[in-house]
């Protein structure tokens, strides 16, 4: 007898016993094998059996694994789960379990009923169900999930479903809801269209830009984010400034991600006048330093410099200094590296603030310019233990056997400071 035969067999009798847990092991077991092995082939009705049994007796548990394995069985199972998915008797959570298997099934089969109980269940989350169960079906069940488009009562559904799709077929029925009443659904639609680049979605993105909903504003923001082809064309840095000033916060956080990915100096500068403007939301006017950063251009980093200069909050002080100091580009970390340094030097009143100036020595060992071992080494004279383990673990970074060397150079140097003298002892210690 094969390793499948016994499985069968003890399958049968832990069936008999009610045993549940071990009848899904054994079926787990043999549903592993080759799916077209003779044995598993000629005994599929009967593991179906046990499947649907497993399903039905189950515990949570077992009912969630048992329905992982379900498609293994193909398509013999579709009729059965369409039974228990149309019993209106039959418990709710077993139901629940049939239409999530009809979704992984993706079997055109399953539309008919699915559709069904769209339209004629009260239940919004088995609803909801459903129609992510037509959305993994796909593509044919495109044309069914289009005609509930003109019902009130499915329409949000419908949508839902056929973003679930993301295929070229749902440009159509998603365009003719892009008006609808309803945000939710005019703000599912601009999402889901924004993933194709079809030459009528360009405008309804631009239109949307104005939506009178911020969820419609913010997912035209985003949409038009990633469309690098129309940033010229569309003059883009144009459309997407306005939003800056956007009431809605989450919309002006968009735009401001928007324009740091398009990257020219006039988005860098749209971004810096809104970052300095005392009207701005502290939230934005971080955001906005993030997105300076992101756009990695030279003109990006002096604005943030000057952003530093002019604005009077430790906390954009703090999260300027920090950005700076994750500029990767090989060109602008010595650009970042000059900023940081300079701002070290000033008589800023940022650089006396202990957070703030541990910040700066962290940024510069991040950025790996050894131009900047000298000036942290300075730093030493700093009473604040804080600062002086930030800088250690900064000169650690940077290059810690030529800044190793220096500070031992250094205790040999007569005109040292006491405090010096004692940061850089402290140091040596640490190292």
């Amino acid at each position: 007898m094969n390793n499948i035969n016994q499985l069968l067999v003890q399958a049968r009798a832990a069936h008999d016993a009610g045993d549940w847990s071990r009848v899904l092991q054994c079926v787990q077991l043999i549903l592993g094998e080759n799916a077209k092995d003779p044995e598993i082939v000629k005994n599929q009705a009967y593991l179906l059996e046990l499947a649907l049994s497993i399903l039905e007796m189950g515990d949570f548990q077992q009912r969630w694994e048992i329905a992982k394995v379900f498609v293994r069985l193909g398509n013999v199972a579709i009729t059965p789960l369409i039974d228990i998915l149309e019993d209106e008797d039959a418990e709710d959570d077993l139901r629940w379990y049939a239409v999530r298997i009809l979704g992984d099934l993706k079997n055109p089969k399953a539309i008919a009923p699915l559709v069904e109980l769209l339209k004629s269940s009260d239940d919004e989350e088995f609803k909801a169900i459903a129609a992510a169960a037509l959305g993994q079906i796909g593509q044919s069940a495109i044309a069914a999930l289009s005609e509930l488009l003109t019902s009130v009562d499915t329409r949000v559904l419908a949508v839902r479903s056929l973003c679930y799709i993301r295929q070229p077929e749902i440009i159509t029925p998603l365009l003719s809801v892009v008006q609808d009443p309803l945000v939710e659904i005019r703000a599912i639609a601009i999402e889901a269209l924004s993933s194709f680049h079809d030459p009528r979605i360009p405008a309804i993105l631009l239109k949307a830009l104005n939506d009178v909903a911020a969820a419609v504003r913010r997912e035209a923001v985003l949409g038009l984010s990633v469309r690098a082809d129309l940033y010229s064309s569309l003059d883009l840095v144009a459309k997407l400034q306005p939003r800056l000033y956007d009431f809605n916060l989450e919309v002006a956080q968009a735009a401001a991600i928007a324009l740091s990915r398009i990257g020219s100096d006039e988005a860098a500068k749209h971004l810096f006048l809104v970052l300095i403007s005392p009207q701005t939301p502290i939230k934005l006017q971080i955001e906005i330093i993030r997105a300076l950063s992101w756009m990695k251009t030279s003109s990006s980093l002096e604005y943030l410099q000057q952003a530093f200069n002019q604005l009077s909050s430790q906390t954009l002080w703090l999260e300027i200094v920090t950005v700076l100091g994750r500029v990767s580009d090989s060109i602008l970390t010595a650009k970042a590296t000059v900023i940081l340094l300079s701002i070290l030097r000033s008589q800023h009143p940022a650089v006396e603030i202990t957070s703030i100036k541990s910040a700066i020595a962290l940024s510069l060992g991040q950025l790996g310019n050894i131009e900047a071992i000298e000036p942290l080494i300075s730093l030493l004279s700093d009473n604040n233990e804080v600062v002086r383990l930030h800088i250690v673990a900064a000169l650690k970074n940077l290059a810690p056997e030529t800044a190793y060397q220096q500070l031992q150079q250094l205790l040999n140097n007569p005109t040292l400071t006491p405090d010096l003298r004692k940061g850089v002892t402290a140091a040596l210690a640490e190292w």
